[in-house]
């Protein structure tokens, strides 16, 4: 694990944060199904979700190793990231292919909570993984581009004020190249009115997910981040930024679950002893907290190469990889450990196990992880 003096207060100020937020708190939310506005408008007004936003624009100008760490303490301490960490991973978009004009208009505003960025309107119910196959299109007229179709799994649409939203410019078939054709634009979805609906998806999770249908949305065209065409390579570049981030805030559940299972093992009493006595009860806690640990230590060297900007793609899919199984292993041993307690509400695990599923299959499959290590470092056959 990395440990430095600005890592160190950053986990310090985050757990501050986070504890006057406690169970109670994310139980209530998750049985009314309502989004943690006060929780992330903390985090806003601190800074926290501005970390990556360069100090010129009113961030804090830290790399992808300390804002992952914002992200896993959220989860380490009983909380969920995921109402919140597309905002960080999101933004690479912007700064790495906006405009001088597009990062001046937005990203101060951003930073200081005037505007929430917080959608990604990307996939798609006919398109799944397979991004370059999107049906979305956006066909400039004259100074706009008129936007229609249809998004789904798109998280926090309701709770966002803008969105970055990958549409087609080129019709496939007309491609020679399948993966040019797409563009990104940025969304106001204040200013939409009725072009934009928003249906929300009732999932295992308080995820706050939604279907968005476009119908004749007008986008400025200075809205286009960066060239037409060139979308889905824009796309690309911000998932090692995701996956690392996402590899964090497993790694903060499995803490989370092991600490749980520690606890309570160490503190129920059957037969007249500690169940934490047990081999069967501990051997599988170790377990889970070493593979925990192994993905920890992934983690760390693909956030170094990110920040230093070197390639990192294996490393960062890697991370992401073992870090949600190993969450998902902490998870059910969590379970197990708490046997029939551990399906009762009040003790959160139950809450946090639906929630670290999740990481197994979105924002990637991990299949898809394992078909791009087979590719791209083994040098197998493409798989598809």
């Amino acid at each position: 694990m990395q440990t430095s003096e600005t890592t160190e207060s950053i986990r310090s100020a985050v757990r501050e944060v986070c504890a006057k937020y406690p169970g109670e708190y994310w139980r209530d939310l998750d049985q009314r199904r309502e989004y943690p506005e006060a929780f992330v408008k903390e985090l806003t007004d601190l800074g926290w979700l501005a970390a990556l936003i360069p100090e010129q624009y009113g961030g804090g100008g830290l790399g992808i190793a300390e804002a992952s760490v914002i992200l896993e303490e959220i989860n380490r301490s009983g909380g969920n990231a995921g109402v919140c960490h597309a905002q960080m991973y999101i933004m690479g978009i912007l700064l790495r292919h906006g405009s001088d004009e597009q990062k001046q208009r937005y990203l101060p505003k951003i930073a200081s909570g005037e505007l929430r960025l917080q959608a990604f309107g990307v996939t798609e119910p006919n398109a799944g993984s397979e991004t370059t196959r999107i049906e979305t299109t956006a066909v400039r007229k004259g100074d706009r581009y008129v936007i229609n179709g249809q998004k789904i799994f798109t998280s926090r649409a309701r709770q966002s004020d803008i969105m970055l939203l990958l549409a087609r410019t080129t019709p496939y078939d007309e491609l020679t190249d399948r993966t040019m054709g797409l563009s990104t634009f940025i969304v106001d979805m204040r200013e939409a009115g009725k072009s934009i609906q928003i249906q929300p998806l009732d999932m295992m999770i308080n995820h706050h997910t939604n279907v968005v249908f476009f119908d004749d949305l007008e986008v400025p065209a200075e809205n286009l981040i960066g060239e037409e065409g060139k979308g889905f390579r824009y796309i690309i570049d911000s998932w090692n930024a995701e996956r690392i981030l996402i590899a964090a805030e497993s790694v903060g559940d499995g803490r989370w679950f092991v600490e749980k299972a520690v606890n309570y093992a160490n503190q129920r009493e059957v037969f007249g002893r500690p169940i934490g006595a047990n081999q069967g009860v501990q051997f599988p806690i170790a377990k889970a907290y070493a593979h925990i640990e192994a993905a920890d230590q992934v983690r760390w060297k693909a956030a170094a190469l990110f920040d230093s900007g070197q390639k990192c793609g294996p490393e960062a899919n890697m991370a992401k990889l073992l870090a949600s199984e190993a969450s998902w292993e902490a998870a059910n041993v969590c379970l197990d450990t708490h046997g029939g307690y551990g399906f009762a509400v009040e003790y959160d695990v139950e809450r946090k196990f639906r929630e670290s599923r999740l990481y197994m299959v979105a924002p990637i499959n991990n299949n898809l992880v394992l078909a791009y290590l087979a590719q791209n470092v083994l040098g197998l056959p493409r798989s598809y």
